[in-house]
């Protein structure tokens, strides 16, 4: 049997390549998708041969998973529950559907991951793995092997030398990418402790942030962000360059607990600097360029869009047409929106746009020529006619 098997060279995938080969007797290729997690992929690749891989597959996703499925999720204003902007959770479509590129080009059998079994991941994944290839084996150690904990990962690893970076001393689960950073279990998973601060990486203590503030402008264009403070920039660059400006001011950090699709709440830390600014600079340009009564029906759709990238619904038809009408809204979402980043804040200070519905004449407090205040009482006799006969009918 030949297994493809998405590999991040953490503790979890790496003692399952050994296990595969040892369970199933089974020519093991490890793939890892370079989507921003700034891995040394060399030492990477080195590491999964030496711990019995046939092959290693290093693929550059960066510029994909930023305009093919970060984009349009922020095009969205996709939020997940309390405030996860889904960093993990629209990855994981792009790793699998890369993964089963790979197996079908190996024509292997199966394909596996290292998620566990009690969270979102495996669905995630398999998911995708089902949508785009149905007789595909799936195979998931977490939900097969003798391990029950980190820790026992942690011993095999040890016996076997198979070098991983957890620690039963600082055993948390880290997962980065280009949009965020995630970090699970552990010493998080009583939601009283406060996170240390040394764990952070990407966004600095807001308290520790410059005293003076910085002012940024992002263009876009059709709902995307295509122009950082003047300059045209590739997706991947602007993501790189927006990351550093905003972790640098202390902005976007949450801590949050969710409910996950199994069922579990789980806490999780979040660093989305970049995906925080973009997210409140969206619902910027937006609030001058979109129709209100479509701006309301998508608003409407955002909790079950957001649902389906959460649950690992990408490829599913209703995801898909949830964009096309989502797409459909963000033609005229073009123009620049300038921002105030201090302290952890991000303020929206100004917005302009050639496709602005925003008029001063018909806004103002001032004397204008345009609106009949006068017009306004029929408007609220009309609509005030139900509540009155309503009334009248129950005295």
């Amino acid at each position: 049997m030949k297994i493809i098997l998405a590999y991040s060279g953490g503790l979890d995938t790496s003692v399952a390549i050994k296990w595969l080969k040892e369970k199933y007797g089974a020519d093991v290729i490890a793939f890892c998708a370079d989507i921003g997690q700034e891995e040394n992929f060399q030492e990477i690749a080195e590491k999964a041969i030496k711990t019995g891989a046939s092959n290693v597959y290093i693929e550059d996703l960066k510029e994909e998973f930023i305009r093919n499925f970060v984009f349009p999720m922020l095009r969205a204003n996709a939020v997940y529950e309390t405030g996860y902007l889904m960093g993990t959770s629209i990855a994981r479509p792009l790793i699998a559907k890369t993964q089963i590129d790979i197996a079908i080009k190996e024509k292997a059998e199966a394909v596996a991951h290292g998620a566990t079994g009690k969270g979102n991941d495996q669905v995630r994944f398999e998911l995708t793995y089902y949508a785009l290839k149905p007789d595909i084996k799936v195979i998931a150690p977490w939900r097969e092997w003798e391990f029950d904990s980190r820790s026992s990962l942690i011993e095999y690893a040890q016996k076997h030398n198979i070098p991983v970076q957890a620690t039963k001393e600082k055993p948390y689960s880290i997962d980065r990418n280009l949009f965020h950073i995630s970090y699970e279990g552990g010493i998080l998973e009583d939601p009283w402790n406060e996170p240390p601060q040394d764990m952070y990486t990407m966004v600095i203590p807001p308290e520790k942030a410059p005293d003076k503030p910085v002012y940024i402008e992002i263009t876009y264009e059709s709902g995307n962000p295509v122009v950082l403070n003047g300059e045209k920039l590739s997706s991947v660059e602007l993501f790189n360059k927006l990351n550093k400006i905003a972790g640098e001011n202390g902005i976007g950090r949450v801590d949050i607990v969710e409910n996950r699709y199994v069922g579990i709440k789980s806490r999780g830390v979040y660093e989305t600097p970049a995906g925080t600014v973009l997210h409140i600079a969206h619902k910027a340009i937006e609030s001058i360029t979109m129709d209100r009564e479509l701006m309301h029906l998508r608003d409407s759709l955002i909790p079950r869009y957001s649902e389906l990238i959460y649950y690992g619904y990408w490829f599913s038809p209703e995801r898909e047409a949830l964009q096309k009408l989502i797409d459909e809204t963000q033609k005229n979402v073009t123009g620049t929106v300038r921002l105030k980043l201090y302290k952890g804040n991000c303020i929206v200070v100004g917005r302009k746009s050639p496709y602005s519905l925003y008029s001063i004449e018909h806004a103002t407090f001032e004397k204008d020529r345009v609106y009949n205040q006068k017009d306004a009482e029929g408007f609220i006799k009309i609509n005030a006619l139900r509540l009155r006969m309503l009334k009248k009918s129950n005295d």
